[in-house]
């Protein structure tokens, strides 16, 4: 993991050895906290990943996750937990997650993921997008329009920036649940319809022809302008 330096906030102290242990010979520099008052502490060293229990002893992993967001700590962080279902998942995501594995988990899996995280969190940042009249900014994930600023989750962020990197062009789902989920991640999962019908509700409910649209079989495309052509179904 080219000394990759990862923090993992878990409380079950096996389990926090087995993975210090286990990412710790794939070559990453690995500091444990089984606490969030801990995770705070340690914070201040600086990690290119961040591995996240949701059930601490002294405060909810999604509480930390949120301040740290909220303090603009863009850290790639990882949930990984026993709370599987969908609409925690997507809480999970909203609240600012990169990623989200349930327990139990493959070792290999898991690996993959956080070098996915590793890799995405030290790309450097890149130009404003445009697309008709949406501008985002890549650095301060900020997305405006002709009205105004729109107010989105992290993940919407992740996603209306995909797709603007794209526009005109068809992204498959895969390419979308890789980008928000990780790699490995189901991708039956309707996860993605859920982000999707958000954003759209966000960009597209004032417009007189929607920029997102579906592209059958495919995927999702923004077009490339707001013309009133016909969407494709």
């Amino acid at each position: 993991m080219n000394h990759a330096k990862l923090l993992i906030v878990e409380d079950e102290a096996r389990l926090a050895d087995n993975l210090r242990r286990g990412l710790g010979e794939l070559g990453a520099v690995v500091a444990l906290a089984g606490s969030a008052a801990a995770a705070e502490t340690a914070l201040a060293a600086g990690f290119d990943a961040i591995v996240l229990d949701l059930r601490l002893p002294d405060r909810d992993g999604l509480d930390l996750l949120r301040g740290l967001r909220e303090r603009g700590n863009a850290t790639p962080v990882l949930i990984l937990t026993a709370r599987g279902a969908l609409d925690e998942r997507v809480a999970g995501l909203e609240a600012g997650a990169d990623d989200y594995l349930a327990k139990p988990f493959a070792f290999a899996e898991l690996a993959a993921r956080i070098r996915a995280l590793v890799r995405r969190g030290r790309m450097p940042p890149l130009a404003p997008l445009r697309v008709a009249d949406l501008e985002f900014d890549p650095i301060r994930r900020r997305l405006r329009a002709t009205g105004g600023e729109i107010a989105l989750s992290p993940k919407e962020q992740m996603l209306v920036e995909l797709l603007m990197r794209h526009a005109g062009e068809a992204v498959s789902r895969e390419t979308i649940i890789d980008v928000l989920c990780g790699p490995g991640y189901n991708e039956f999962t309707n996860v993605i319809e859920v982000f999707i019908n958000r954003l759209r509700e966000k960009i597209d409910r004032a417009r007189p022809a929607p920029l997102i649209v579906t592209v059958r079989g495919v995927g999702y495309m923004m077009r490339a302008s707001s013309g009133r052509a016909r969407p494709p179904r």
